[in-house]
């Protein structure tokens, strides 16, 4: 893709999210229903957002372009390949004091939370959550998933919060004051744009809880009490941070516990993070190879290469692969594998020196066609340093689950001790008084006595939980 086509792309994804802007500050306007005004207050925030993330994108694409018309490379002559990045299983736990908790004392306070997740210029909002004393942990269902990823990538995740209130009062959309920056915006698009920058950056600001500025554009009133969304914590996801398993990570707070919107949070995320590499999910190159086998120096065999993930696997025929029959050689090729080039007899050779279960083996290649030595060269060194770059998520092939379709009810929120089935506890002290009886009624065999006693000590003990719990 040339840079005009690259622009081009950039600034339909910037128009087309300042009509979302646009959009969502009519409705918001036009809100009547608390439920409506926190929604139309999460899209505007989210707008806000990527367009930010995309004139941020723009102006990196347009210093390159000039930095190579002087001459100067912006990167590297080798850059690693892409990937895709899945967030999942979003857990954000509680701490809520014991007063509030078990013994409903206090303030019932509610408030609407949900998360911002920024990668690049890819930017996720999560489902909005109604959080009170009853949940011990934010959840949150949704797989996100962001391509084009570098390795260097760094995933943002920001926790926004609202506090509801039961007076809800429409909103009110203020008109555009200018400033010194400009007079009054027009509606051509580069305008639009512009005005739609100032309002996102001064947007932004104030939900971060920065000074706008006195000299820059006073954007439109986006929400009153109870559709303001204000930043509560954020945390930064990194690709050290990727784990096929579930982890917890720390979060920073952005805001002091006497603001309305605050919540008790423990101070960790818990999520899962993977990644996969584009050279461990598609093949790099593939083609016909003469291989000489390590254990006998004069056996060549004519086989079908395919480089892919951290092996050259060799097939005896292109067949062979398409019917997934077992290779019969597999080259481990690892962030530590050197690959040379031989000269001699007229035919460029490949010398690949790998470490196979702890011990040193090299391998010849001679490519079927001259022209291809070079090709392999480079698709094999480049090969290793995606592996270098991408660290462990080169390691296995981590698997993603497609995230399924938004639903319009609400997820279950709790925890397990609202999951915890309970009988009722007059029914329980019934079955315990019987069990006593027989219990203890003369000769019962030691056995049979024996098993009766164990169930009457669990009824025990179970009357005890039930007791409890209820009297909670």
């Amino acid at each position: 893709m040339d840079e005009n086509t690259q622009d081009k792309e950039v600034m339909k994804r910037i128009e087309r999210e300042v009509r979302m802007q646009e959009g969502a500050s009519k409705l918001l306007a036009a809100c009547s229903q608390r439920e409506q005004a926190l929604e139309a207050s999460k899209s505007l925030l989210t707008c806000n957002a990527r367009i930010l993330a995309l004139l941020s994108q723009l102006q990196k694409m347009r210093k390159a372009q000039i930095l190579q018309r002087v001459g100067r490379s912006s990167s590297e002559d080798m850059v690693p390949c892409t990937g895709k990045v899945a967030l999942s299983d979003l857990r954000i736990p509680l701490m809520w004091k014991d007063s509030e908790y078990f013994k409903n004392k206090g303030e019932l306070q509610r408030c609407a939370v949900f998360c911002l997740l920024h990668c690049g210029t890819e930017i996720y909002d999560t489902d909005l959550v109604m959080v009170d004393r009853t949940l011990t942990d934010v959840c949150f269902e949704d797989t996100f998933i962001f391509s084009e990823v570098e390795p260097g990538f760094e995933l943002r995740v920001e926790l926004y919060s609202s506090c509801v209130v039961e007076d809800f009062s429409p909103v009110t959309v203020g008109t555009r004051r200018a400033s010194r920056l400009g007079g009054y915006q027009g509606c051509s698009s580069g305008k639009k744009i512009r005005a739609a920058f100032e309002s996102a950056a001064v947007c932004g600001s104030v939900s971060s809880g920065e000074d706008a500025g006195s000299g820059s554009v006073s954007p439109p009133v986006v929400s009153t009490l109870g559709s303001k969304y204000n930043l509560l914590a954020h945390t930064t996801l990194r690709i050290e941070h990727v784990q096929e398993s579930f982890k917890t990570h720390d979060l920073s707070l952005a805001t002091a516990e006497d603001n309305p919107f605050w919540l008790p949070l423990y101070g960790n995320i818990c999520c899962r993070l993977v990644a996969q590499p584009l050279c461990l999910t598609h093949p790099v190159l593939s083609g016909q190879l003469t291989v000489q086998l390590e254990e006998n120096l004069n056996c060549w065999e004519n086989v079908h290469g395919v480089l892919r993930g951290q092996s050259l696997l060799c097939y005896k025929s292109q067949e062979d692969l398409e019917s997934e029959d077992a290779p019969v050689l597999v080259i481990p090729i690892k962030k530590d594998t050197v690959v040379c080039a031989l000269e001699g007899d007229a035919v460029q050779r490949i010398l690949i020196a790998a470490q196979c279960l702890r011990e040193d083996a090299s391998y010849t290649l001679i490519p079927h066609l001259p022209e291809e030595a070079q090709r392999w060269i480079e698709a094999l060194w480049q090969h290793i340093y995606n592996i270098s770059q991408w660290k462990q998520c080169c390691h296995h092939l981590m698997k993603i689950e497609m995230p399924s379709p938004r639903k319009c009810t609400a997820v279950k929120q709790g925890s397990l001790y609202h999951e915890i089935v309970i009988d009722d506890p007059s029914t329980v002290a019934l079955e315990c008084e019987n069990l006593f009886h027989v219990v203890t009624m003369p000769g019962l065999g030691n056995e049979h006595g024996h098993d009766k006693w164990c169930r009457f000590k669990n009824l025990q003990r179970k009357r005890s939980v039930t007791s409890v719990i209820f009297h909670c």
